[in-house]
Order: C-alpha cells, then sequence, then structure tokens
C-alpha cells in the first residue's frame, strides 16, 4: 500500500490535503488561448446524465498524484505554463482549495477555474483570486433537478452567475449541448436568462459520446438548426459553436 508522504507546511500554514482525481501537464483547450496544467479536484455531488469523468464523483477516491507532486513540477514549468486550471469534479467541493489557488499564485502562474456554479459563497470567496473562470450552464432551470439527479440544483447556479458577471473575472460561460438532453425551448430559456444577468457571450460545446452512451443517442446528436441559432444570436451575439 502507497504511505501518502506528509508535506512540509510554511510557518503559520493550515496543513491540508488536497483530493485529486487526476492530472494533466499541458492543455491547449482547458483554458482558452493559454498553455495550462489542469488538476482535477476529487468530488462534486451532482451526477449528470452526460457526464464524462464519474469516477471524479466520490469524495475519499486518490486517483491522482499528491499536491506536493503537482507544485514541485509546476515549479519546474514556470515561464512555460501560463496557469493551472482547477477542474473536477466540481473544484468549489474541496474545502482547501484557497489555499492551493494561492499556493499556485505563490509561483507566479496564473489560476483558472472549471465550475458548474454548485457552491456560489465558495466561488465569491475564491474569485478575487482566480484569472478564469470557464462556468458550465448545463441548462435551462426548469431543467436543472432531472439533469444533475438532484433536487433545488438551480437556485445556487443563478447566485453563482451572478457572483461571477460582478467581479469582472474573465470568463466563458459554456453549455455542452445534445438535443435530447437540451431542448430548444431550454435553449431559448437560457438565452433570454442570460441576456437579462447581463452576459454577453455564450458557447455550445459539442456533447461527447462516452462509454455508456447508447447507439441512438451518438446518431441523433446535431447542431441546432440555423432558424434557432439565429433566434439566440438575437439575445447573445456572441453565441459560438464549439
Amino acid at each position: 500500500m502507497k504511505t501518502r508522504r506528509r508535506r512540509r507546511q510554511r510557518p503559520g500554514a493550515k496543513p491540508f490535503v488536497l483530493e485529486l482525481g487526476g492530472f494533466t501537464p499541458l492543455t491547449t483547450t482547458d483554458w482558452p488561448g493559454k498553455l495550462a496544467a489542469v488538476a482535477f479536484v476529487q468530488g462534486c455531488p451532482w451526477h449528470c446524465r452526460y457526464c464524462h469523468n464519474p469516477e471524479l464523483q466520490p469524495r475519499g477516491v486518490h486517483h491522482g498524484p499528491l499536491w506536493p507532486e503537482v507544485l514541485a513540477m509546476l515549479a519546474r514549468r514556470v515561464g512555460l505554463l501560463d496557469g493551472l486550471v482547477f477542474s473536477g469534479g466540481e473544484p468549489t467541493l474541496e474545502p482547501d482549495l484557497a489555499q492551493a489557488v494561492d499556493e499556485v499564485r505563490a509561483l507566479g502562474l496564473k489560476v483558472g477555474l472549471h465550475t458548474a456554479g454548485i457552491y456560489p459563497e465558495r466561488l465569491a470567496a475564491l474569485l478575487p483570486a482566480l484569472d478564469w473562470v470557464g462556468f458550465d450552464l448545463k441548462t435551462d432551470a426548469a431543467g436543472y433537478d432531472a439533469l444533475t439527479t438532484r433536487r433545488d440544483s438551480a437556485a445556487p447556479v443563478r447566485r453563482a452567475l451572478d457572483h461571477l458577471l460582478a467581479s469582472g473575472v474573465d470568463h466563458e460561460i459554456r453549455t455542452t449541448y445534445h438535443p435530447s438532453i437540451v431542448g430548444d425551448e431550454a435553449l431559448v430559456a437560457m438565452a433570454r436568462q442570460l441576456k437579462a444577468i447581463g452576459a454577453t457571450t455564450w458557447v455550445l460545446q459539442r456533447w461527447q459520446p462516452f462509454d455508456e452512451a447508447s447507439a441512438d443517442l451518438v446518431a441523433s446528436w446535431h447542431w441546432p438548426l440555423p432558424a434557432l441559432l439565429e433566434q439566440l444570436r438575437s439575445d447573445i451575439p456572441a453565441l459560438t459553436l464549439r
């Protein structure tokens, strides 16, 4: 059995162990326009129907490297990387995320965050230390509970979006799109919601097949029809497809 090594703490620093489910040393896609590494934080309370990383949902399961090992690697790549993205799972679930963010910034690297807005107050506390946020808006308010399999899951997302837009932090609001998961009415409702809260950009991400995806789900994927895209862009002109 592998023994977890203890990390020497800075004087006055609070001891912590960051639960990581994985690590990517270099990516050009997880932070648009940046060369970044990605630390995947273990744990998410939602079980979204199209989740590509279900192994990251439970807490207390360590698939990834130890946090000190990640910091050591980042220190060696200062000058090569622009920054580190904390992804998941849902990284704001991690109680010691703020301290980890501080340690990355102390290396001189920028810090990005992927979040679904599950914990709006934790996001609000982190925002002053972040350089960029990738915000996953799942669906319209009426469809959240069915997609996440959790009750009352839409309300915190709205609060988190309000915090993000008020902060002025650079961000991207994006939605994973499949017509069988996020229908036309949901897209229209989302565009109107985003316009109402002052969002000006929105990215629709192409749904990607996963191991348990049915053949019907794979075969039925398509982008929204041109007329619908035109309607969506009447509310959010800077709507892009990825």
